[in-house]
């Protein structure tokens, strides 16, 4: 006899973002356990869809998530047990659903493997003084930064802002290649940081000290404009500042402002506020400061690993095992 499948449903603007993530290993492994309904792709889908949705108990999207009341949720999802976001940033919808009790998952922790794996990469060529040797249309072998010593990776501090998914990889990428990891993070004590394979520092000391800063904040109202000249100004001949984390965390004009007085230390910006910069903005001409187009983040094939750890999640939670990528409202307060 025959097992009816629950019903689900894709929520996202653009379908073909949809099928972008969604590899088809997965969607064909997701079809063979649900029933999927006609996508919803405009809010106004649902006023017309009552008696369809009424039945769904599954959602999945990536980005291009639409953002619905509570009321409608309630009124229109009654049935809908859980929310998979193969994608990272939940902020943008995710209260209202779990003010309706319906579980969350986001792929925060898929899409954090690359912006790792990047940062760990720029981390090494820092240290090697390998952007302070290019020049913006010049070739490797500048002497532009001769007088300054870089160590290379190994025996000197690098720097990280902020112990979240992002951070931690890092770290861990980092335990027992000979660096010292100093570490900020408010919400981490100097046991538990310890326990990641780092320092606890405070701000002012990982910009002074390290050779490397690499910022991983949570993007909230509380680290906007955080990192100012007062601390761009304490950082040591040949520093780079690796920023990957969101571009309203830096007060722009401090930045380039340092990086004038310092023509030795050199910003690696994936992220800028705005993004991409104003096309006046001294980054885009500065020798010292290299600008990636926000790539860190998955790309290419790197995006169907979120919709994998998707599938996982729905798999467990669907059979009551042990979830790991849930989202509470408490963490809503911290996370990006």
């Amino acid at each position: 006899m025959s097992t009816k499948k629950p019903k689900a449903v894709f929520i996202c603007r653009n379908m073909g973002t949809v099928l972008d993530v969604y590899s088809e290993s997965v969607m064909k492994k997701l079809c063979e356990s649900l029933d999927f309904i006609d996508p919803i792709t405009k809010e106004e889908d649902i006023y017309t869809r009552e008696d369809e949705l009424s039945s769904v108990e599954y959602a999945f999207s990536t980005w291009g998530m639409i953002r619905f009341s509570t009321d409608a949720i309630r009124r229109h999802f009654p049935l809908l047990r859980a929310v998979f976001y193969a994608a990272g940033s939940v902020q943008g919808f995710a209260r209202e659903f779990l003010d309706c009790g319906v579980a969350v998952f986001s792929a925060w922790g898929a899409n954090a493997v690359p912006v790792a794996q990047f940062t760990y990469a720029q981390i090494i060529l820092s240290m090697k003084g390998y952007y302070q040797r290019l020049h913006n249309g010049g070739g490797v072998w500048s002497n532009r930064a001769s007088k300054v010593r870089f160590p290379g990776f190994f025996g000197d501090a690098v720097g990280i802002i902020g112990a979240g998914m992002i951070g931690r990889l890092v770290i861990d990428m980092l335990r027992g290649t000979g660096v010292r990891i100093l570490v900020y993070d408010k919400f981490l004590s100097a046991e538990e940081i310890a326990a990641l394979g780092g320092e606890k520092a405070e701000l002012a000391d990982i910009f002074s000290t390290c050779c490397v800063i690499s910022n991983h904040l949570a993007n909230n109202p509380a680290t906007v404009g955080m990192l100012n000249y007062s601390l761009f100004s304490l950082m040591r001949d040949g520093a780079t500042f690796i920023n990957t984390g969101r571009g309203a965390q830096v007060v722009e004009a401090d930045l380039v402002r340092a990086l004038t007085e310092r023509p030795s230390c050199v910003a690696l910006l994936d992220v800028t506020d705005p993004e991409p910069p104003a096309p006046d903005s001294p980054l885009l001409s500065m020798e010292n400061v290299f600008l990636s187009p926000h790539i860190a983040g998955s790309i290419g094939n790197e995006v169907w690993r979120m919709a994998e750890y998707m599938y996982d999640e729905f798999v467990s939670f669907s059979t009551g095992k042990p979830v790991k990528y849930r989202v509470t409202k408490e963490m809503l307060e911290t996370m990006a």
